[in-house]
This record gives C-alpha cells, structure tokens and sequence, in this order.
C-alpha cells in the first residue's frame, strides 16, 4: 500500500512539475487513483477537497472579488502614494508597502497585476517612455560621429543643455559635448536602474505580503488542512495566531529587502546623501505627483459601496483575528466548543455581500407607495463571482489534503520517517535552516502549493523523529516556499513583472539571491524568538505524542505483515 501511494505521489509531482497536465487537473487523480489501487476508498477521498479549510479560503477569494469589483484596492494604492512622496526611494518603499497589503488578503498574483500598471505610468511620468531609450549606445555613436564632422554636439533636449555660444573655441566646445554626453549616459544609468527597481519590488513585496496571514496564499492554507489530518488535537494555528507570527517577520523582510533594493538600483545614493537634485529631477517628480494626482481624482468621490465594502472587509479581519486569539478568550467562546472555525466567520461576512445594496438605501421607499419597484443591485453578484474567483485553486488543496491523507492511511508517512533516522542526530535549528534552503531552491522551479504539499508529509514525520514540535518544521517549509524570487518562472508575480520586458534573468537572479538568504536568515530567527512563545515551540506537545503512538503501532502492524508474507 506504501508502495501504490508514493507511485501516485510521485506521479502527481513529476506532472505538477512539468505542467503535463493543468495543476487543478492534477489534484483530481487521488480520486481516480486512491480507489482503483485499494489505497483509500472514494468516500474518504472525495470529501477532502471540500474541508472547512477550502471554505476559509474561498471566503477570502470572494471577499477579494468584491474589492475589485468596486476598485477600492486601487484607491488603496493611489492613497498610500500620495502620502509617501514621489522621490524613488520613498515610492520603491510605497509600492512595497501596499502591494504587500494587498497581497495579504486578494492574491499574490491579483495584486501585481494591479500594482504594475499604476508603476508604469509614475515611471513614465518621471522618465518618459521607457521603450525610447533602449538604444542609448547607438545614440552615443550618433552623438559622437555628429561631433566629429560638424564640430558641434547634439542637445539631448531632456537635460536642457545650453548651447554654447558662437565664439567660444573648438576646445571648449567638445569638453561640453563630452560633459554632455557623460551626463546624459549617467542619467540614462540612472533611470534604467530605477525603472527595474520599480518592477522587481512589486512581485517580491506581494510574495512578502501573501505569507502575513492564512488566507494570503495557498500553502498556509495546506499547512492548516494537513495539520487537522495529521494532528487532530492540535489547535493552536488559526487565524489570529498566525498574524501574530508572520506580521512582524513580514514587515521586518519588506524593510531590509526595500533598503537591499533601493542600494541596488539607485533609490538611495550611499555615496551622494547631500548631493543637489537636478532641475530635471524635481520637475520629473513634480510631474509624477500629478499623475498620481490625477488618477486617484479619476476614481472620483468614495461611493456608498466602497464605504460599505470596506467596512465588511475591517469586519471580516476584525472577526477572523479575534476568533481565538489564543492570549485571551475569543468571541467564539460565547458558542460550544469547537463549533465555531475561521471558515464559518470567513463565509458568514462572504454572504451579506450577496444581499447588501451597492447604493445607499432610502427610508422613505417604504412610506411611499408611488415610488419603482426596482431591484437593487448588491454589492457582489454570483454572476461575477464566478467569473472572479479562481476555482481551480479550490481544486488544488483538495488535492493536497487528499494525498496528505492517503500518505497518512496507507502508512507511507511512517515509512517515510523510518528512512529518516540519518537526520536524527541534526539540531533542530540546523534543521530549520536546511529544510527552509532545500525548499526555497525546489519552488524556484516547481509550483509552491505542490512544492508544500510534497514536502509536508516528510517534515511531520522527521519531527517526530527529532522529537520536536511538528510546527517547528512544518511552518519554516510552508512560508520558505512563498520565498522564491530568483527565477521569473518561479511564481507567477515575477512572471508577470517579467513579462513587462524591462527586467533580464540577471536581475532577478542578482537580486533575488540576497531576498532569498535574507528570508531563510529572517525565518530562522523568527522561529527561535517569538514563533516559540506563541506555537509554544519549546516542548514535545501531547498532541504530537499521540500521532507518534499511534505511528509505532501502525509500523509494528506493517512490519508484522511484511514477516508473515515472507
């Protein structure tokens, strides 16, 4: 039976790896496979693909739809850059900051997607058209050859240079020219690097972002799912204990990777910090304000729906945080025990987006027997959620929590552990940072909700194994794999930024290498300080203990049968 799980284990990675199949397509062979091959019957299969895990998620993904609906998140966006200032560095650091935001409660993808047209258009304002400057050595040739026969330079009319006067000598003339041209080539330096500097911090802040809370990104949520497979009595992941956890590690990342990015690519000058901006600077900034101006005043006054989209979405975070916060009683309390998940709150906002009116509503309607009876139109139709909302990602935890639970019946996951005893003798901090490297580098190159889903498994055995609390493992590989910034291919944000055409392999490799050590450095240090007061990191918990009796006995049965067949 271990044998026939880790073939469809194995055949299920090798396609999300190579894309054989679509990723969702993918995640649906447990339901085929698990039946035929006697390793799980249908009806143990098939409701794994809707846990109240999926419906947590799905809750956020329709909440997301609704704030894209009403353009409340490009409001968001605009807002924050008028209050940060258009000088490169402080508008490196906005963009940061609000994708990330975003990020922590639409998708990764949804939000860059968002970001990088508003990025373009400051950029265009600062630097005009990017697109007209490609060809800066062939201009120089140009520029030179002009100089050699007519004895006079080319003014590059975006410096504003002065032309010299008539009587002023040949000598004189050429050293301006030079000077002209080594400006203008600085200048050119200069704009480029802060062009990628724009692009390539959008998608690394929303890979950032996405890790802060459950909902952010799939693999959180496969961590949740697997944790209730694996350990039925552990309780202490949910909402509010995972934003106490992963907010400050993600502020603390978006700060040092701004700081890594703005040096990189010219926003903060190490060298120049008293050095005079050019006239052509400011009028560059000046102009890049009234872009940002302009399009936040496009969007007009803030209507009825946004107030009240806003307001649900402050509830929902409000009520998800407050649940079960874990350092005093939650709301859920008031209820039974273990009646009340994140999921039942998430879908209990979801649902009155669907029946609240998208415009402010009149009392008088109901005294007045004249007045149309005209259907108002909510804030969220089922129409546009179902063209919004990407299903296929319903799909893909389910099967993630389907071969977790495959892994676990047919005893594949204790066989995994007892091939595990060469780690045994790893410190666990070791541990940490190894398995955070070994799964940073894997999802460079495959899916990161495929990369956790492989990978979880084989960490809550060699916990077991080490005897240390499965969350000190598990919660590096789950966020590690959300830290994949050196390949465009790697997620689809960096794809995205990308494709813009702007950015080389070279850039993102050169940055992303440095994101990539300052993150595993960051989680490691994170997970040795305030992760072990809120997980309670420190011991072997009881239910921990459980899931390794009952492993003993499962691998004694196993053994036991293997001797009586041989």
């Amino acid at each position: 039976q271990e044998g026939r799980c880790l073939y469809v284990i194995l055949l299920m990675a090798l396609y999300w790896c190579t894309e054989a199949l679509p990723l969702a397509v993918t995640a649906l062979l447990p339901i085929v496979l698990f039946p035929f091959l006697g390793i799980l019957p249908s009806n143990k299969v098939c409701p794994q693909y809707f846990l109240d895990t999926n419906f947590l998620f799905l809750s956020g993904l329709i909440m997301a739809s609704a704030i894209e609906e009403w353009n409340l998140h490009r409001r968001i966006a605009l807002r924050v850059l008028m209050l940060v200032g258009v000088q490169p560095a402080r508008l490196i650091l906005g963009m940061m900051l609000t994708t990330s935001f975003l990020s922590m409660w639409l998708s990764n993808t949804a939000s860059t997607a968002m970001m990088l047209p508003i990025a373009n258009a400051i950029l265009k304002s600062l630097f005009g058209e990017k697109d007209t400057s490609k060809d800066m050595n062939r201009e120089n040739e140009e520029n030179q050859a002009s100089l050699q026969q007519n004895k006079l330079y080319t003014v590059p009319t975006e410096m504003q240079f002065l032309a010299s006067t008539e009587d002023k000598d040949l000598t004189e003339e050429k050293e301006v020219a030079s000077d002209g041209l080594s400006d203008l080539k600085k200048e050119e330096e200069y704009r480029t690097n802060i062009w990628k500097g724009f692009l390539i911090s959008i998608p690394y802040a929303a890979s950032i972002g996405g890790t802060a809370t459950l909902t952010g990104t799939a693999p959180n949520l496969i961590l949740l799912g697997q944790l209730k497979s694996y350990f039925p009595e552990c309780d202490v992941v949910n909402f509010g204990s995972w934003f106490m956890f992963a907010f400050p590690l993600m502020l603390i990342f978006l700060l040092l990777g701004w700081l890594w990015i703005s040096i990189l690519y010219g926003g903060i000058n190490l060298r120049g910090w008293r050095t005079k901006k050019s006239n052509i600077r400011e009028d560059a900034e000046a102009r890049a304000r009234q872009v940002i101006k302009e399009d936040y005043q496009k969007l007009g006054p803030t209507k009825f729906a946004e107030q009240a989209i806003f307001f649900l979405f402050c509830m929902f975070a409000i009520m998800l945080f407050s649940r079960d916060p874990k350092f005093i009683p939650g709301w859920a309390s008031l209820f039974a025990p273990g009646f009340i998940s994140d999921a039942v709150t998430g879908i209990t906002i979801v649902i009155i987006l669907f029946f609240f009116p998208s415009q402010k509503p009149s009392f008088r309607w109901w005294f007045d027997l004249k007045a149309p009876n005209t259907e108002t139109q909510p804030l969220l139709t089922w129409r546009k959620a179902q063209e919004t909302v990407p299903w296929n990602i319903i799909l893909l935890l389910g099967g993630g929590f389907a071969m977790a639970k495959g892994c676990e019946e047919s005893g594949l996951s204790v066989w995994i552990g007892g091939r595990l005893h060469p780690l045994e003798g790893v410190p666990p901090p070791v541990a940490v940072i190894l398995i955070t490297i070994v799964i940073a580098l894997f999802t460079e190159f495959a899916s990161n909700t495929a990369t956790i889903i492989i990978f979880l498994p084989v960490l809550a055995e060699l916990a077991i194994r080490l005897k240390v609390n499965p969350l000190y493992l598990m919660i590096p590989g789950t966020i590690g794999c959300s830290y994949a910034f050196m390949l465009p291919v790697s997620t689809p944000p960096n794809s995205i930024a990308f494709s813009s055409g702007h950015l080389m392999v070279k850039d993102m490799a050169k940055t992303g290498l440095l994101m990539n050590l300052m993150g595993v450095l960051l989680l490691s240090l994170a997970m040795n300080t305030w992760a072990k007061s809120i997980f309670q990191l420190g011991t072997f918990p009881a239910w921990a203990n459980i899931h390794a009796e009952n492993a003993t006995s499962l691998l004694t049965a196993v053994e036991n049968v293997t001797l009586s067949a041989l």
